[in-house]
């Protein structure tokens, strides 16, 4: 068991070589950093993929289509989507993405009937400045995420363009749900018209299908497949979630091999850790030995040693987690493809594993230069010098 009330006395040796701690604990910081930031962004992908068992929705995009740009579905499928057995409900949607491709900066307006949107689609979206009635009684009018906003800096009242249009900014929401908090939602009316420059619109990206029972989402999903099968524009259905997973199937690689660098930081906080302790031991062989002479036990000697490690991956890990949460939190960053997005979260249950990690490797590093040094007899040490 390490006595914490060696605390001053380890500290003392740590600021006695302020080079070695400072590069030790600012290269502890770096490897945190990018281990919680990997792991903020596993985390959004986690959050927008997973599908759980309480999911209602499913997605009508046409079928072997992926661009929003390319997906085009007649807007009068609403009513025949509607009298499929087991659907709530039916959102007609036009998506106008400022760029299709991976990207952490693209704008996504998603244009849907007042009607829906100032009912079932509100649920779960709170109003955070503006209001929804300015929304609804301006044609060009915009409810813009949270995060979206902080991105462009945009706040009630501005006006501001992309993906070839310009809109008013009404209100700006805030909600639980990332594909939310990301877009810009406009009347559908609005969108169709700019989308076809100037034509009669009556054309929709897709459809977003509330189900009565989350059992039967595979089941309702396959029956409005099968009602288009044999039309000039069938369809292909999936959960919300699955068609985020299938859209983001490039992103999810790279997240994933972006893990191992995550893995790979930690590897480098154990080695960091573990050349200053053998540094120091080295350096401390004297002191070592009066130390001994002064009624310390090999233990103690190896508590100490201990506890420097643990001090060291705690200040670096404090250090790096505690920026990476700050830039992920501040950044508000975003990766979007197809009109989709996954989040990079900023979870503080991130930060309290970064922590914990850091300190157990700190500990595991100098378990083998304590042992070392508990086991090194006063007059060895002496000869050492």
């Amino acid at each position: 068991m390490i006595s914490l009330q060696f605390i001053p006395l380890v500290l003392k040796h740590i600021v006695r070589h302020r080079t070695r701690s400072l590069l030790t604990i600012s290269g502890v910081a770096i490897a945190m950093f990018l281990f919680c930031a990997v792991q903020s962004m596993q985390s959004g992908v986690e959050a927008a993929t997973q599908v759980s068992a309480g999911d209602t929705t499913l997605v009508v995009y046409r079928e072997n289509r992926y661009c929003p740009f390319s997906s085009r579905l007649p807007q009068h499928y609403q009513r025949r989507i509607e009298d499929v057995p087991g659907v709530a409900s039916v959102v007609p949607i036009r998506i106008l993405v400022s760029n299709c491709r991976a990207s952490l900066d693209v704008v996504t307006f998603r244009g849907v009937p007042k009607q829906a949107f100032a009912g079932q689609m509100s649920n779960g979206i709170e109003i955070i400045d503006g209001s929804l009635e300015d929304w609804l009684r301006r044609g060009d009018a915009a409810v813009v995420g949270e995060s979206l906003a902080v991105r462009r800096g945009v706040k009630v009242g501005d006006r501001f363009s992309a993906a070839g249009i310009t809109v008013y900014v009404a209100a700006i929401l805030r909600s639980d749900e990332p594909q939310d908090r990301n877009v810009a939602y406009t009347h559908l009316p609005f969108i169709q018209e700019a989308s076809q420059r100037g034509g009669t619109g009556g054309v929709v990206t897709q459809f977003n299908v509330k189900v009565d029972d989350p059992n039967q989402l595979q089941v309702v999903a396959e029956s409005i497949d099968a009602e288009f099968a044999d039309d000039q524009e069938p369809t292909a259905t999936y959960a919300e979630k699955a068609f985020v997973a299938r859209a983001a199937s490039d992103v999810l690689e790279i997240v994933n091999f972006a893990s191992w660098l995550g893995w790979g930081a930690l590897a480098a906080v154990f080695a960091l850790v573990a050349n200053a302790i053998i540094l120091a031991v080295q350096d401390r062989v004297r002191d070592h030995a009066v130390l001994q002479t002064l009624g310390f036990s090999g233990s103690m000697i190896g508590q100490l040693i201990v506890l420097e490690g643990m001090l060291i991956g705690l200040v670096g890990g404090i250090v790096g987690a505690a920026i990476a949460y700050i830039v992920v939190q501040q950044g508000r960053f975003s990766l979007t493809m197809e009109g989709l997005n996954v989040e990079i979260a900023s979870d503080p249950n991130i930060i309290v594993i970064g922590l914990g990690l850091s300190v157990v490797l700190g500990v595991l590093a100098g378990l083998v230069p304590a042992w070392q040094a508990s086991r090194r007899e006063i007059a060895s040490c002496f000869r050492a010098v």
